[in-house]
């Protein structure tokens, strides 16, 4: 640890013995028999007994015994190299103040670090992640997910700026998404090169989740151990008070950075990136607080598997059915060269690329952009000697092969694939060559000046923009890429040239399918053809004339059809039972459909009792537009849906002001299908009652056929409506709100509103930095603030025309003085509703 670190091995810095620790916490370590032998220096001001009275000592001398049989509870829980436990709330002696422990075996040492427990009442981790996740999980796309991750992650830790940074094959990074407080410098965009954060930076990042500094400028304190032992060697890599590397202070004071926080994301177990967050002033947030970020970013590490993961998969599957087209093609074939090269558009399309050549039988075929033939052989003889029988990929040719810098333009990157079972044949995929542009937070490749500790990477004392054109390279072949390549290597070798019987079991089983469909083609054909011969026989007993048994036929007939058509729109899907009354009073009445008034929650019904209620409804709207309500001009239906405590569908209808009401003489079959229909093939319930006033009806169809699902129709319009007279927000919001939980809630109701920046304040005097640092357009002020109000941030805000809402769970009693009287206030829980209407109030007296 003496040895100075500069330049020429900064890489090699061994960070993980750093021989200190910051001193927020200190660290004790004991052996198997809980004896301590190694302490930080700082021990005495904790605990109240110095290191050298600590060492060789039983732990239960220096804390209590329940305090020693609840670490020794949680170390049995500790299993493989990097796991940890965490305790919070410990009386580590008897009536003094509360520690949150964290516990790691580090070799045969048992690790026990402690800091002051921080009680924050509002903060509940579980329920802060679960409310996080479920924000970024409402986003569309990867750019907007991690730049909600980022504004989610900033609003939890009260960081000035929180950045997504995405690591490159080459070991750089890129931030991709930011949240940072108003009037700071942006960094979204800018490349960093790997030596920002060396390799065995990384190897920690990927064992231990997160990483706090809370002052760079704080004195740390030193390790110290028994004669026996050398805590100067102690591996901390699991640590969560490990000392700063004093390069690493170095970087982030000539950033101005002050405290900084890094959450480790991984994919496959491998750092993918990691939110970094830095602060311009020291600042502390408690072990709970981080220990809800380093879960949100396990979660968040897992959604954005699964987000690519989605890419790949389609990706993957897309070029899987090609696959199995070339399989089933391929089989008749005779020959194996050609079985190879008639596909060469297929191979285009499972992989992206610009261009393929096929080297089979000492032939080659071009398709696309790509070498030359000789140039091509040249290549293949390269491949067949370097990496005989494997797939070999580059995105930078030239770097692997130096004669392809002749025709790196046409083919900057390849991918090449063995097929057959000696190094002779060859399928081989290019992509020209991409030219970008690279925004550096300065040059990467500078030698900086002589710094503090010498000829140093002093590093970066310079973050100005620094631009470079990147040439020779093309776009990289992803893990997707690589898998699709394997595969369809496998398919060449083990199917195409060895196993042509697959395709002939193919054929078979393709075979066997069509006669399965034709099966249930003809089974579907046959019981419509049963329906349409039991609607004839039924409709021909009630009709007097051909004219009426045509209609009704045709009416009846014509119902099914509809159904059957709206069906069919959706791919067989549930449809909206408002528009199957509405195509029946449509269909049936025209321009009298109007008088058919309808209401209910937004419901769809499955495919079966659709159908089945078509016929129903269209009988009902037949009986009224003949004999009841709808048979004169003075008539109405009201039809009316709800949803039980069951969650069955119950359907009311109900005629009004129709002709007197005679109740049939015989039963029909209309009137049949009304019954029974719903009973019969739906299990449900059906009742009619021939009411002197109107005919009533009621229906119940089970749960099992009912889906309650947004109006699509309806919710187009009313979202139109409201765009058109909804009250908007501009600029930056600020929120002063000291229940975090509830500020979050707040924050993402005011950028439903239009904010394009919300800032969040938990006092008086936060509140009243963030208004002179950067002016809000609104603000929504938490009347009651624990031992303070915010009646100071509202005068100040009528001082300069900020218009503002007033919360409070006080209701209209709540103590405002007269002067702000007019502010709208909103109770507790306030819903986006609420707050929209307080702020149309709002603006509406602006305008006035």
């Amino acid at each position: 640890m003496n040895e100075a670190v500069n330049l020429s091995n900064c890489d090699r810095e061994p960070i993980h013995i750093p021989g200190n620790v910051q001193p927020f916490g200190f660290l004790l370590t004991v052996l198997s028999d809980f004896t301590i032998c190694m302490a930080s220096d700082n021990v005495g001001s904790f605990l109240g007994t110095e290191v050298a009275d600590l060492l060789q000592q039983p732990l239960s001398r220096v804390i209590s015994e329940a305090a020693v049989a609840t670490i020794r509870s949680h170390v049995d829980q500790l299993s493989g190299p990097d796991a940890t436990e965490r305790i919070f709330g410990v009386e580590l002696q008897a009536g003094k103040k509360l520690y949150d422990l964290a516990l790691h075996f580090s070799g045969a040492y048992l690790i026990i670090e402690a800091e002051p427990s921080v009680i924050e009442p509002d903060v509940n981790s579980g329920e802060l992640v679960r409310l996080m996740l479920e924000r970024i999980r409402k986003t569309r796309g990867m750019s907007e997910l991690v730049r909600e991750a980022a504004r989610q992650l900033k609003v939890l830790t009260g960081f000035d700026r929180v950045m997504v940074y995405q690591f490159h094959p080459d070991g750089s990074g890129e931030v991709i998404a930011e949240a940072a407080e108003a009037g700071l410098e942006r960094f979204l965009g800018l490349h960093y090169p790997a030596s920002d954060i060396p390799k065995q930076a990384r190897i920690l990042y990927q064992r231990n989740w997160l990483r706090i500094i809370t002052d760079i400028n704080m004195k740390p304190a030193a390790l110290l151990s028994t004669a026996t032992h050398n805590a100067g060697l102690l591996d901390l890599s699991m640590s969560v008070l490990r000392s700063v590397s004093p390069i690493h202070i170095e970087y982030l004071r000539n950033m101005g950075v002050a405290a900084s926080m890094s959450v480790s994301i991984l994919r496959d177990g491998k750092l993918w990136g990691l939110f970094a967050c830095h602060h311009y002033s020291p600042h502390y947030i408690s072990f709970e607080k981080r220990t809800a970020s380093e879960l949100f970013g396990q979660m968040f590490s897992w959604i954005v598997e699964g987000r690519e993961r989605e890419g790949d998969v389609a990706y993957e599957a897309s070029a899987q059915k090609i696959q199995e087209r070339l399989i089933e093609t391929a089989a008749t074939h005779e020959h194996s060269r050609r079985a190879i090269v008639d596909f060469v558009g297929d191979y285009r399309r499972m992989i992206a690329c610009d261009g393929v050549a096929i080297w089979s039988d000492n032939k080659i075929t071009l398709d696309g952009e790509t070498p030359t033939e000789d140039e091509v052989k040249d290549l293949v003889a390269f491949i067949n000697r370097t990496s005989p029988g494997r797939i070999c990929a580059s995105a930078e040719i030239a770097k692997l092969y130096a004669a392809g810098e002749v025709f790196r333009d046409r083919a900057a990157g390849f991918l090449a694939i063995p097929i057959s079972r000696t190094p002779r044949d060859c399928l081989i995929f290019f992509r020209r060559e991409v030219l970008r542009s690279v925004n550096w937070a300065g040059a990467p490749d500078k030698v900086y000046e002589e710094g503090p500790n010498g000829p140093r990477l002093t590093p970066r004392k310079s973050f100005e923009l620094w631009q470079e054109t990147v040439a020779g390279q093309s776009k990289p072949w992803s893990s997707a890429d690589i898998r699709i390549a394997e595969s369809l290597r496998v398919t060449l070798l083990e199917v195409i040239l060895q196993l042509s019987d697959l395709a002939a079991r193919e054929r078979r089983g393709a075979q066997e399918r069509q006669e399965l469909m034709i099966a249930e083609l003809n089974h579907r054909v046959r019981n419509i053809l049963s329906l349409v011969r039991a609607l004839v026989a039924q409709s021909k007993d009630t009709a007097k004339t051909v004219d009426e048994f045509a209609g009704v036929l045709g009416g009846r007939i014509q119902a099914l059809a509809r159904a059957h058509d709206q069906i069919t729109n959706f791919n067989w899907a549930p449809v909206a039972l408002r528009t199957l009354v509405e195509s029946e009073a449509g269909a049936y009445l025209g321009a009298r459909a109007g008088r058919v008034k309808m209401g209910g929650p937004d419901v769809a019904l499955d495919p079966k009792a659709f159908a089945t209620l078509a016929l129903v409804v269209h009988e009902m709207m037949t009986n009224s537009a003949k004999y009841g309500a709808l048979a004169d001009s003075t008539g109405s239906v009201e039809v009316v849906w709800r949803l039980d405590p069951s969650a069955s569908l119950v359907i009311e209808w109900k005629e009004s002001g129709g002709p007197p009401v005679q109740p049939p003489t015989r039963r029909g079959f209309g009137t049949t299908i009304i019954e029974r229909s719903v009973p019969y093939d739906l299990k449900g319930d059906a009742e009619i009652r021939f009411d002197l006033l109107g005919v009533q009806a009621k229906f119940v169809i089970p749960p099992n056929f009912v889906e309650l699902v947004p109006s699509i129709a309806g919710a187009t319009m009313r979202v139109e409506e409201q765009e058109a007279t909804r009250p908007r927000i501009s600029d930056t919001a600020l929120i002063v709100e000291d229940n975090l939980i509830i500020a979050m809630a707040a924050e993402v109701i005011l950028l439903d509103l239009g904010a394009r920046h919300v800032d969040t304040a938990a006092s008086v005097d936060q509140a009243l930095r963030s208004i002179e640092r950067a002016r809000p357009s609104f603000a929504l002020l938490d009347l009651n603030l624990g031992s303070e109000s915010s009646i100071k941030v509202a005068q100040r805000l009528k001082e300069i025309g900020v218009p503002f809402i007033f919360a409070t769970g006080y209701g209209e009693r709540a103590p405002i003085p007269e002067q702000l009287a007019d502010a709208p206030v909103v109770q507790k829980p306030y819903t986006l509703e609420v707050v929209e209407h307080a702020l149309g109030k709002l603006q509406q007296a602006g305008a006035d």
